[in-house]
């Protein structure tokens, strides 16, 4: 089947921050290949705004799990919405539905096949699917996996980068608008994001401390320290406000630390977008950190480095045999940090 100029193509990405991070280059080829297309993403609440401001999309529709959902949101509310979004798609009579996560999804495609799309694309031996690409069985990186649907669209060549825009006011304040509420800052800003989901991610917080100390003794650099906030024995979202009190108590009075708690997703892409590079354990904040396109360094525990490394950003990575962010040193940070400091543009003045 031959894909006309200007075809109707949604892509759904329902799972994590950083799988649709990892999405994004082939949303990026998709817009070059097909300028007058319109091209859309199904997202859920959680991730969607890992798709705020992006130029290659025409529309983006958001779902909200019934986990996710606010306190003021009713299932049957949730439900109804759904139902709305999914009968309007289902009347836009799209050419292709991209289903990307590089997983079997037989529930999706099911769903899927109630818009009457001409065609769905997706991964896995699965009843439904139109074109079906063969599981990775080639070790590659969840970027490259996912571009491999680019290629039945005759998009040639490596995946480009990640894609994730700052918000507007940060944009403002980095190009010096008149009118914003604070200049750029004039000393590198390194973003020390200190929470993460696995245990085998959670870097102490005597070594965060320690790593700022040491840091802030080799030049002026200020620091960004972000967290989860919330109570590390909340069930439903434990957070770090503890660790991140800790942190700051032991940094003491010397070095610049700003304490930037984001409560919600937009407000971490905000703060990570004022910084100049990033320390941080892999995760959503990783992917972000790459999509903004700051040279990171980052602690792997136990997860695919191969797989979830940054993505076409500088980076340095450290994983121990073990498996386990704790057995990493604050000297190998401080080494792979200043092994990328070629690599971190000069801050605006």
């Amino acid at each position: 089947m031959s894909i006309h100029s200007a075809p109707k193509i949604l892509i759904i990405r329902r799972d994590n921050i950083g799988d649709l991070v990892c999405t994004t280059p082939l949303i990026a080829a998709l817009r070059r290949r097909f300028p007058d297309a319109w091209l859309g993403a199904l997202v859920n609440s959680y991730n969607a705004p890992v798709l705020d401001g992006n130029p290659d999309l025409d529309e983006t529709f958001v779902y909200t799990k019934a986990k996710h959902r606010g306190a003021g949101e009713s299932l049957p509310g949730i439900l109804w919405r759904r139902l709305m979004m999914m009968r309007r798609l289902r009347r836009m009579r799209i050419d292709d539905v991209i289903i990307a996560t590089t997983s079997p999804q037989p529930r999706v495609v099911a769903l899927t096949r109630w818009l009457r799309p001409k065609r769905i694309l997706g991964f896995g031996d699965v009843g439904g699917l139109d074109i079906a690409l063969p599981l990775d069985s080639a070790g590659r990186h969840e970027v490259e996996d996912v571009f491999r649907v680019a290629a039945i669209y005759g998009v040639d060549g490596p995946p480009p980068s990640c894609r994730v825009f700052a918000p507007a006011a940060v944009t403002a304040r980095r190009s010096g608008i008149p009118g914003t509420q604070s200049e750029p800052a004039p000393t590198l800003t390194i973003g020390i994001h200190i929470s993460a989901r696995k245990p085998s991610q959670r870097w102490p917080a005597e070594r965060f401390a320690d790593t700022i100390k040491t840091l802030a003794a080799q030049g002026p650099v200020r620091f960004m320290l972000l967290w989860s906030p919330g109570a590390e024995e909340n069930p439903l979202h434990p957070g770090d406000d503890a660790k991140a009190r800790d942190v700051l108590e032991r940094v003491g009075a010397g070095p610049t630390v700003i304490a930037r708690p984001t409560r919600t997703l937009p407000e971490l892409i905000g703060a990570l977008a004022e910084c100049n590079a990033l320390i941080c354990a892999d995760g959503g904040a990783m992917h972000l950190g790459a999509g903004l396109g700051l040279p990171i360094v980052c602690l792997f525990g136990n997860s695919g480095a191969v797989r979830w490394r940054p993505w076409g950003v500088p980076y340095r990575l450290l994983q121990k045999p073990s498996l386990d962010v704790r057995d990493i040193s604050v000297d190998e940070v401080i080494a792979a940090f200043n092994g990328l400091r070629a690599d971190i543009p000069a801050p605006s003045a």
